[in-house]
């Protein structure tokens, strides 16, 4: 149950709210696009997984290793940047 202070039940009641949709409603005001962002970080992130696969794979294989290292590097930064952040939004949230 969601615990609101008698005057945010007040405005909630004047605006044909039900507690839980103004609490969800504050929630988003306070956060806006929180879910939008961590789809991006997700899949941003997914991205930069599959692409560390492929430039691993490459420089397993002996590839091209002075353009596929520093390429894999990057992917992996891409990957650390996005848990980096999707746990930042999570910390800021608590």
């Amino acid at each position: 149950m969601v615990e609101l202070s008698p005057e945010e039940l007040a405005r909630a009641k004047k605006n044909n709210l039900s507690p839980e949709k103004y609490a969800r409603l504050r929630a988003e005001a306070k956060a806006p696009y929180k879910g939008l962002r961590q789809f991006f970080y997700f899949a941003f992130g997914a991205s930069g997984l599959i692409g560390a696969f492929v430039f691993l794979a490459k420089l397993a294989a002996g590839q091209n290793i002075e353009t596929n290292l520093p390429n894999f590097l990057l992917q992996i930064g891409v990957v650390a940047l996005m848990v980096f952040l999707f746990r930042w939004e999570q910390n800021k949230n608590k």
